[in-house]
């Protein structure tokens, strides 16, 4: 089976995903990508950019991400592309995406157009593909509010449209190569390892993770801190902040230069405290419970399909006793040594899943959904 994958915003995981997903598949996988720059830009202009891009070969499947308006895409190559199935996969989506207060798109009301062109993608594919539950669930339920924001004709039977036309497919990753690069001792320090190994942006809620961490170290807690993470031009303050008022306690802070070197970080840290405000999946925390980091998470967005509900209790917080239950793990350290989270983190790596990938997409060949209105 022929399927060409479109992304125009092919870096970060965008990438890894698709050239992953091109490596493991038995289907024959042709990428159109444009480079990961200028998101907004990619969303409005890059069905235009890669509709000029002829493929090799004509595919039986049309598979975009979210970051492609997939009905521009369609119009503009009606002469080749009509008849061949469509399927749209959401790492992430506009709708539910938390803006930055410092973003001017939002003050300009301008930011609801890259939620409509998620909506109209969805709307235009034959089958929509969600990286997780909460994922489609989210999606779902703030489409009715986001169409009746609209003066007239909201069509809100949409909804269902995509609704019935949906379905989760966890994202795939290739979490064996942590293995290829543990180091043969690992060596950890006396005391526990607090991790931070999100990007440097305002979704990751970095103010609440620091914070704590301000309010711990001056309770006289004792602890480590390996700080990781691509960090952008208009990078959250408290980082810089952090970096001062903790420098007794960094064992590393910033960008790691190679794989190897975030591998390492993993395997050595304890805990990793999540304060996200939004995750529709969570590459960071399955890659690191993979390494056995103690993920300290709340009990909302995504984390609670990673873990069995019956151990919920050990692995997340309520938000009132953040503080005082991450000050527990840090004391009780020695114990987190020898738990395995290892085992709720492989069911994401591409050998359990690919045969999964392939036979949805055989699916959306076989039985395309007729997605007209």
């Amino acid at each position: 089976m022929k399927i060409l994958l479109l992304e125009p915003f092919f870096t970060g995981s965008h990438k890894k995903w698709a050239e992953e997903f091109r490596q493991f598949s038995t289907h024959q996988i042709e990428i159109l990508s444009l480079s990961g720059n200028h998101w907004k830009w990619r969303m409005h202009g890059g069905a235009v950019s890669l509709a000029a891009l002829t493929p090799k070969q004509k595919p039986d499947l049309i598979l975009a991400t979210d970051m492609l308006d997939l009905s521009s895409y369609l119009g503009l190559t009606k002469s080749w592309s009509h008849n061949i199935p469509t399927a749209i996969y959401f790492h992430e989506n506009q709708l539910n995406y938390p803006w930055s207060p410092a973003d001017a798109d939002v003050k300009l009301q301008r930011d609801n157009h890259y939620a409509f062109i998620n909506y109209i993608s969805a709307l235009a594919a034959d089958h929509v593909f969600f990286n997780s539950s909460y994922h489609l669930n989210a999606f779902i339920n703030e489409l009715p509010k986001f169409l009746k924001a609209f003066p007239d004709n909201n069509n809100l039977a949409t909804v269902a449209v995509i609704k019935n036309k949906s379905s989760v497919l966890p994202l795939a990753l290739n979490l064996k190569k942590f293995d290829e690069c543990k180091p043969e001792k690992i060596e950890k320090p006396n005391r526990a390892v607090i991790l931070w190994n999100h990007r440097w942006e305002y979704d990751k809620n970095p103010d609440r993770f620091f914070n704590a961490l301000f309010t711990l170290a001056d309770h006289g807690i004792d602890f480590k801190l390996v700080v990781l993470g691509e960090s952008y031009e208009k990078q959250p303050g408290i980082f810089d902040l952090a970096k001062e008022k903790l420098a007794d306690k960094i064992l590393h802070f910033g960008y790691a230069e190679s794989f190897s070197e975030y591998c390492k970080w993993l395997w050595i840290a304890d805990i990793l405290p999540v304060t996200s405000i939004q995750d529709f999946f969570g590459v960071s925390v399955i890659e690191a419970m993979y390494c056995n980091t103690i993920p300290f998470l709340p009990k909302r967005l995504a984390y609670p399909e990673h873990i069995p509900a019956e151990f919920h209790h050990t692995f997340f917080y309520d938000e009132a006793d953040f503080i005082t239950k991450l000050q527990k793990r840090i004391m009780d350290v020695k114990y987190l040594r020898v738990m395995d989270t290892q085992q709720y983190a492989v069911k994401y790596d591409w050998s359990n899943l690919i045969k999964q990938y392939d036979n949805q997409m055989e699916k959306c060949k076989i039985q395309a959904t007729d997605s007209q209105i």
